[in-house]
């Protein structure tokens, strides 16, 4: 398998608590990637994730004035090509089965409980990368792509 060069990851955090934001952006920083957008709502997420087109969001689901579950609802629904199908993993302490199945009919790509260790977003983003065709050629060795500028927040 192809080394993952997570220099060229572009990824948006979104989460309305700036403790878990932060350390979440540190686990990245961490990880290798270094384009990180960061929002503190669903509604704002909403339209960085079109602005900046990121590879991944990492999301809280509880906040306002857009909680998690229609930021999820809203990107699969949107119409813009592409960033619909954007894999954005729940960072969350909830496990309730309603959240559960919403998110798992609008295809989730996973769920971190925090608070989140190193190994378990490096294992979540491998895991994403590795079962996304499109991702999977950008970001790993031989792929043509440039690392992606600095990111940005909301």
């Amino acid at each position: 398998m192809s080394k993952i060069v997570y220099d060229r990851l572009k990824v948006l955090v979104i989460e309305d608590e700036d403790f878990t934001r932060n350390l979440t952006c540190r686990l990245l920083r961490e990880v290798g990637v270094r384009s990180i957008g960061e929002c503190t709502n669903g509604k704002d997420g909403l339209m960085e994730l079109v602005r900046a087109r990121p590879h991944l969001v990492f999301c809280d689901i509880h906040m306002e004035p857009m909680n998690g579950l229609q930021f999820l609802k809203g990107v699969r629904n949107i119409k813009v090509k592409g960033v619909d199908r954007t894999p954005i993993v729940f960072l969350t302490g909830d496990s309730s089965t309603d959240a559960v199945i919403f998110a798992k009919e609008y295809g989730v790509a996973g769920y971190l409980v925090k608070p989140v260790s190193l190994k378990q977003m490096r294992d979540r983003i491998d895991h994403i990368v590795t079962t996304t065709p499109d991702l999977l050629a950008l970001v790993t060795d031989g792929a043509d792509g440039a690392p992606s500028p600095r990111g940005s927040g909301c």
